[in-house]
């Protein structure tokens, strides 16, 4: 299934002692399709710096980045769907132009895209979709 992680669903998913661990296991070995842009990938870059320090961001950086299992995509069109918070739209232009099933995230400024019609783009949060992933769906 293709797929936008939003960045802080994308750090919790990494630990491997995080309950969310089975979504970033599932990218590595191809279950899922995550579906990148140039702007989310910047912003990962930015927060794992931050978060996890050189060492550990370059070695999460060279995994996403050497695998198969990511998909890069240019969005050609910026739908500004998300006013609260303009920095978001980047994972919803990404969803779209990726066709992607699902934006994981938690945060609530997505929630606006439920009231709208065309493009129709699903949201699930962080537990959830790891649920879907543990079969618990």
């Amino acid at each position: 299934m293709r797929i936008v992680l939003d960045t802080n669903c994308l750090v919790q998913s990494i630990p491997k002692q995080s309950p969310y661990r089975p979504i970033w296991d599932s990218i590595l070995t191809g279950e899922n399709i995550l579906c990148i842009s140039n702007e989310i990938l910047e912003e990962y870059a930015e927060i794992l710096y931050r978060l996890a320090g050189a060492v550990t961001a370059e070695f999460i950086l060279n995994a996403l980045t050497k695998s198969a299992f990511i998909e890069y995509v240019s969005p050609y069109y910026h739908w500004n769907l998300i006013t609260a918070d303009p920095d978001d739209n980047k994972f919803v232009d990404c969803a779209i132009q990726a066709n992607a099933r699902y934006i994981v995230t938690n945060d609530h400024h997505y929630a606006i895209l439920r009231d709208i019609k065309y493009p129709k783009i699903d949201v699930i949060a962080l537990k959830d979709f790891a649920d879907i992933i543990r079969g618990h769906h």
